[in-house]
C-alpha cells in the first residue's frame, strides 16, 4: 500500500493575510517617505530664506559701515548736493550713498568707491550700483528680498531721529540708519546700522 504524501502549504486565507499586512506595511513606508520629503523641503524653504534675510543684512552693513562723504556727479555731471539722501532727493530710491572698500582683485581701471542705491520695486529690495563713480548708468538689480512690506528709513544722529537727512558741513553722514520692514514669514523686522564716514 502506497502512503499518500500531503503538501503542507498556504491556504488562501493566509494568503490574503500577508498581503494585507505588506500593503499595511508599504502604505506606511511611504507615508513616512512622503513626510520626510515635505520637511526636508520646508526645512529648505526656511533655511534659503534665513539664507536670503542674512545676505541682505550683510550687504546693509557693509555699505552703511563703509559709507563716505564723497558726493558722486549724476549723468549730466551736476554733483549730488550730499553723500546720502533717500525719497525724493534720491530720485525716488529708498537709499543711496558713496561707499568704500570695493575690492579690485582683478586690477580693473576703477575707483575703490562705489555708488550704490536701494529700490522697493514690486515687493523685491533691490541693490544696484554704478560702474564708474561719476556719470555712470546703474547697473542691474540684485534682488535681496521678495514680498517686502511697509519699509521705511529712519536716520539717526546725535540721539535724534529724522525720515529725511539734511547734511551739514559739521555732519554730511548721520551716526546710524534704522530700516524698519515687514518681511515674509517674519512679520515687522527692524535693524539699525552704524554709519562709517571720512576715508
Amino acid at each position: 500500500m502506497t502512503a499518500v504524501r500531503i503538501r503542507s502549504g498556504f491556504t488562501l486565507v493566509e494568503v490574503l493575510i500577508a498581503l494585507l499586512v505588506f500593503a499595511m506595511l508599504a502604505a506606511a513606508g511611504s507615508a513616512v517617505l512622503s513626510t520626510t520629503i515635505t520637511n526636508r523641503l520646508a526645512v529648505k524653504q526656511a533655511s534659503d530664506r534665513v539664507a536670503d534675510l542674512q545676505r541682505m543684512r550683510a550687504l546693509l552693513k557693509a555699505d552703511l559701515g563703509q559709507a563716505t562723504t564723497r558726493r558722486f556727479r549724476d549723468l549730466n555731471g551736476a554733483i549730488e548736493p550730499q553723500a546720502m539722501a533717500t525719497g525724493v532727493e534720491a530720485d525716488g530710491a529708498l537709499l543711496t550713498l558713496t561707499r568704500a572698500g570695493w575690492t579690485n582683485p582683478g586690477a580693473a581701471p576703477r575707483a575703490s568707491m562705489q555708488q550704490v542705491e536701494y529700490r522697493l520695486v514690486d515687493g523685491r529690495l533691490e541693490r544696484r550700483f554704478r560702474a564708474r563713480l561719476d556719470g555712470s548708468r546703474l547697473g542691474p538689480p540684485q534682488v535681496l528680498q521678495r514680498g517686502i512690506t511697509d519699509l521705511r528709513i529712519a536716520f539717526v544722529s546725535q540721539g535724534r531721529q529724522t525720515d529725511v537727512w539734511v547734511a551739514t558741513t559739521e555732519r554730511p553722514l548721520p551716526d546710524a540708519v534704522r530700516i524698519d520692514m515687514t518681511v515674509p514669514d517674519y512679520g515687522p523686522v527692524t535693524q539699525m546700522f552704524l554709519v562709517g564716514g571720512p576715508t
